[in-house]
């Protein structure tokens, strides 16, 4: 399980009438199992970078390989999770039905579509909820089916655009230790995507600092923290020693990208 990905010389583009250079130049790797998170001003490109990776749309120059071959469309055992999960829920299919839709596309025989939906909605907690409908859950609770969605088919690969966003403080933090838990049992490769600097660390083996837009990796700040982290190591001396390393790299493109929008 999980897949190695790398990043070479990548610019995005987005043309029309006032074409717009959101990415520039953009290299990095992430390791077979490796969990990354990357922080950046708004705008600078971190949504385009995930939708890259997916092979969602193509790079206007450079190039992305997987597993040592380039992207070129969408990319096999492949899962994402995004932040608005009441987009992304059908709400007319109760939990079980929604976590199937993760398969549609995938040749399994029936009885093992049920088992893999049923096996991924345990794996984050849902046992139990599969016949309630996502207007009879909590935030975190539809957020939790959208990750046993992007589970069920056991990808090499687990993409998350600021998947806590839209939830409450305390519900962020236990999804945060419940997705750690995941990534440590199931050994998928994880691209993270976060506005939180602390979220970042808690999560990160390797946090990827970028620049505002057009967007540049400024910065891959190691994580030396132990892989099984409780949420207390939050108030330890080193974690809010790489929290004040990334913030000072992070500063001052926050305050620039406020200034130019």
């Amino acid at each position: 399980m999980g897949a190695k990905i790398v990043v070479e010389n990548v610019s995005k583009v987005y043309e029309g009438k006032n074409p717009l250079l959101a990415l520039k130049d953009v290299s990095f790797q992430v390791m077979e199992k490796e969990f990354l998170v990357i922080i950046g001003p708004s705008g600078c490109g971190k949504s385009t970078l995930l939708s890259l990776i997916a092979g969602l749309m193509p790079p206007t120059k450079g190039r992305i390989l997987v597993e040592g071959r380039e992207v070129s469309g969408v990319i096999p055992k492949l899962g994402m999770v995004f932040q608005h999960y009441n987009r992304t829920l059908l709400p007319w299919k109760n939990v079980l039905d929604n976590v199937k839709m993760g398969l549609k596309y995938q040749r399994y025989p029936k009885g093992e579509v049920e088992s893999r939906a049923r096996r991924a909605i345990e794996l984050v907690g849902l046992k139990g909820f599969e016949d309630k409908y996502p207007y009879e859950l909590s935030g975190g609770m539809q957020q939790r089916v959208c990750i046993a969605r992007a589970l069920a088919y056991e990808p090499e690969i687990l993409l998350m655009d600021e998947p806590f966003g839209s939830v409450d403080a305390q519900t962020r933090e236990v999804l945060q230790a419940e997705l750690l838990n995941i990534w440590r049992t199931k050994k998928t490769t994880v691209v993270f995507v976060t506005h939180d600097i602390r979220e970042a660390i808690y999560l990160g083996e390797k946090v990827m600092v970028m620049g505002r837009r057009p967007g540049t990796v400024k910065k891959v700040v190691p994580v030396y923290l132990p892989p099984d982290r409780p949420l207390e190591v939050k108030t330890t001396p080193e974690f809010n020693r790489i929290v004040e390393e990334a913030w000072s790299l992070l500063r001052e493109e926050v305050i620039a990208a406020a200034r130019e929008g």
